[in-house]
């Protein structure tokens, strides 16, 4: 378990950017988003394992169909650039060099920029607040391989298509939403005490993560709706768009 403290631990990302003829149908049968259906704004979407878990929880967006831009948590960038050699060596792009990129809150919405201005503690603070109220969850090097996408909600942030066909953990995913549903799921909650870090366990509630407040902290959390009953933390209020049964309608 991470040692937990009364100060929030300010997240760090990078930008990769993806170039070339084939960016688009690499990319295509890596993530969990349909990449032709992405726009000129960040979006959520995730890389997953082949075991259905969120390596790279990442925001994509598209330049043109040959250039697609990856943003992602900055101890996480060595590790998806290994992924992108790996699985990238007989497609025909190529990856730029990892440059800085700030979280802030832009029309009141958490977003990214490359403008030095926002490349402050503020700014990221108040993009951890918006993130955690809004279930923005973002996986640091801590969190990756723990969560399943649907834990997390992110088919309900427009993060995932169950009809773009086969990517990376695909066969999973779509198992557990066709024929299941996550026990576990993302909550918004309020707890006091010290900051936990990402990925810390609280009890059999799993910390995504968190920011501290005058009198504890706020987080994400993966958890039971039971176990959540049982404990100390008090349950906030997720956007309407993420109250939804995490299940597939029927």
């Amino acid at each position: 378990m991470s040692q937990s403290s009364n100060v929030s631990v300010l997240p760090q990302f990078a930008q990769l950017t993806l170039q070339g003829e084939d960016a688009e149908k690499f990319l295509q049968g890596q993530i969990t988003t349909d990449v032709t259906k992405i726009g000129l704004s960040y979006q959520p979407t995730a890389l997953s394992n082949l075991k259905g878990r969120i390596d790279f929880g990442l925001s994509i967006k598209k330049q043109d169909e040959n250039q697609f831009d990856l943003v992602v948590s900055a101890d996480c960038v060595e590790s998806l650039q290994a992924h992108l050699k790996k699985y990238g060596a007989f497609f025909k792009f190529e990856t730029s060099t990892p440059t800085p990129i700030y979280p802030c809150v832009i029309a009141d919405e958490p977003t990214f920029s490359h403008k030095d201005e926002h490349n402050t503690a503020e700014d990221t603070q108040a993009w951890m607040q918006s993130s955690i109220a809004t279930g923005n969850y973002w996986i640091v090097a801590a969190t990756q391989g723990q969560f399943q996408p649907q834990e997390l909600r992110l088919h309900q942030r427009g993060g995932m298509d169950y009809d773009k066909g086969c990517y990376l953990g695909q066969e999973v995913i779509a198992r557990i939403y066709f024929k299941a549903a996550p026990k576990a799921f993302l909550h918004y909650v309020q707890g006091s005490g010290d900051v936990p870090a990402a990925g810390d366990k609280l009890d059999k509630i799993q910390v995504v993560n968190a920011i501290a407040t005058a009198d504890g902290f706020e987080a994400l959390v993966v958890a039971r709706p039971a176990h959540l009953d049982d404990s100390d933390l008090t349950l906030l209020e997720l956007p309407k768009a993420l109250q939804a049964d995490i299940a597939r309608p029927q």
